[in-house]
């Protein structure tokens, strides 16, 4: 039997994950030239390439899970209320993963946002999709909204998959599957398992 999201373990999350990709990437994105699943594995590739941490690599992979887990479906250019897929997607990881990659998913709505307001260079690069869904996220953020961010302690790792998110998005890029990714997923949840028995025990 599939594993669905109320019957997941360390042991068949990965599985799930792979399910996900294997049934809905080629689903649009967002209006952008790449789907899904191609916008993920894309993130993933580049963070691989760069010689990122595995919790990176994991976290660019996993970033946007949330839109296929989201009670509220996935985003269109049609939209007029925010989805919340970030809270989405960490909600179903945070069980299984480190905080690094549950903070990169939960927050890199926030850190488009942050980017905004602190780098003025960056809001003009993009895309008309970003664009859309940024109004619908509170746009830019305030200086508050700015200060209290900057806190996070996990923060240069959020702000460094928000630009693998928006790397992306390249019409005709081969990159591996979901699968070659899973046994890094794997070793991370397992590593994550791992640490909360010896905390708890």
């Amino acid at each position: 039997m599939k594993p669905d999201a109320d019957t997941l373990t360390s042991e068949n999350i990965v599985q799930f994950l792979g399910g996900i990709f294997d049934r809905r990437g080629g689903e649009e994105y967002l209006g952008e030239p790449v789907t899904m699943g191609e916008h993920m594995l894309q993130s993933a590739t580049f963070a691989e390439q760069n010689d990122q941490p595995e919790e990176i690599i994991v976290a660019a992979l996993l970033h946007d899970i949330g839109h296929f887990t989201s009670e509220f479906g996935t985003f269109t250019m049609d939209d007029t209320e925010d989805r919340h897929h970030e809270d989405a997607g960490a909600e179903v990881l945070e069980r299984f993963f480190p905080s690094v990659v549950t903070d990169c998913v939960r927050w890199h709505v926030a850190a488009k946002r942050y980017l905004c307001a602190t780098r003025p260079e960056y809001l003009r690069r993009l895309s008309e999709a970003s664009l859309h869904s940024l109004k619908l996220q509170g746009g830019p953020m305030t200086a508050d909204e700015v200060a209290d961010f900057e806190r996070s302690p996990n923060l240069e790792h959020i702000v460094a998959v928000r630009y693998l998110d928006d790397a992306g998005k390249r019409e005709d890029m081969t990159t591996p599957d979901f699968w070659h990714f899973a046994p890094m997923i794997q070793r991370v949840v397992d590593q994550t398992r791992d640490a909360q028995s010896a905390a708890s025990g």
